[in-house]
């Protein structure tokens, strides 16, 4: 889920944090957090499982690209790419057949395929040996490919009935890079030191492959919600056309790495849900969400799943939460923004309480939950509660 950068730094000024404060995003996704706290001049470390959020991250941290320079080699690739392009035919462009098979039908037109496939090529020959552009230069592409493709994201990811056969895939490109030049040039100009600050791509499940013990002074961060929400499909057509998922068992590999939010990454040998058989709340949610299904007769592969998916969301959260305490310092604070949800069959789950709860069963201290906003299901027209649980590890 996405939250304002406004709220990181309010939970910062709430921690006191110093220039001294390590500061956690166990859940980084594109990096709100983690740019937040380099911006304040302090460490930011992060961990996110998504090799294309992991790649967005890595790139809105390293700030070490010239603006001018950055747009100037940008100028001179669209100049050659659009030469090139103005040469060839209006071909239909092809992807390896496995990474053609993770997309939607008609994500994106031939034509703009072509151009982006082209512009893709070109700047990976115009930067070897120089990654930091590279990479900012790749990040703008990913932007502009989606730009044009046929895909909407509301309320979840599909391709629009009315296809685009044609788009400014280039101009497109070099306003994102401007744009990041621009960015670039602020962000260079805050005076504060630049402290270090790096993403591992990880399971979040398992902070202790990526984190020292006890260096964490504060952990803010936004995991996913127990809904219906892939996010892996959010941003499928970039992780393909950028390499990072190349055919199916890649993807599996990646889904396999993330806490199970949506029936769609249960897999049969998936066993967090042993973490929260002590927990009659979740235990009687899920039966709820079962007893439901049965009563409206779905029977789809993925309705089949919702319990599951439930339990599992829960004890991914608490295996979490319970490899993290060796982490932390002693008198670590916490703020976890999380969100009640109503996606399976409108059966409510009071996500807040439930975290807090196994939290302080774990050993956190409960300093509060407050309530960041709400926001009307689609379907229920009910009011949903997104709240901050606030946690304090003793040590």
């Amino acid at each position: 889920m996405s939250f304002p950068p406004h709220l990181v730094r309010h939970y910062l000024q709430h921690f006191q944090a110093t220039e001294k404060t390590v500061v956690l995003d166990p859940f980084a996704g594109t990096g709100t957090t983690l740019v937040e706290v380099k911006k304040l001049g302090l460490r930011a470390l992060g961990i996110e499982a998504n090799p294309m959020a992991h790649f967005a991250c890595s790139v809105k941290l390293d700030w070490s690209p010239l603006a001018e320079p950055l747009c100037q080699k940008a100028e001179t690739i669209a100049g050659v790419v659009r030469d090139e392009l103005a040469l060839i035919p209006n071909l239909s462009p092809t992807l390896a057949p496995k990474a053609t098979a993770l997309l939607f039908k008609n994500a994106i037109s031939p034509w703009p395929l072509q151009k982006v496939l082209t512009l893709l090529g070109h700047i990976d020959r115009a930067c070897q040996g120089s990654q930091g552009e590279w990479h900012h230069y790749r990040l703008a592409l990913a932007n502009s490919a989606v730009f044009a493709s046929n895909l909407r994201f509301a309320p979840e990811v599909s391709v629009a009935r009315k296809h685009k056969s044609d788009a400014q895939v280039i101009d497109h490109w070099l306003g994102q890079v401007k744009l990041m030049a621009k960015d670039l040039q602020a962000l260079n100009k805050l005076s504060v030191a630049h402290q270090p600050a790096v993403v591992k791509l990880g399971d979040a499940r398992q902070p202790q492959l990526h984190v020292a013990p006890g260096s964490v002074d504060v952990v803010i961060t936004s995991p996913p919600y127990p809904n219906e929400k892939d996010y892996t499909r959010t941003t499928r057509l970039e992780s393909v056309l950028l390499g990072f998922l190349e055919d199916k068992a890649g993807l599996q590999a990646v889904k396999h790495t993330l806490v199970r939010s949506n029936s769609r990454s249960v897999y049969r040998d998936d066993d967090d849900d042993q973490w929260i058989q002590n927990y009659p709340r979740i235990l009687e949610i899920a039966h709820t969400i079962e007893q439901r299904r049965a009563e409206l007769g779905k029977t789809s592969g993925f309705s089949r799943l919702y319990s599951r998916a439930t339990t599992l969301y829960f004890g991914g959260m608490a295996r979490h939460l319970a490899n993290l305490r060796s982490r932390l310092r002693p008198g670590a604070q916490l703020a976890y923004v999380v969100g009640e949800q109503a996606s399976y069959l409108q059966v409510h789950i009071p996500t807040g309480s439930l975290l807090a709860a196994i939290a302080q069963d774990l050993g956190y201290e409960l300093m509060g939950i407050d309530l960041f906003r709400t926001r009307r299901a689609s379907k229920t027209e009910v009011d949903l509660r997104e709240e901050v649980v606030l946690l304090r590890w003793p040590g």
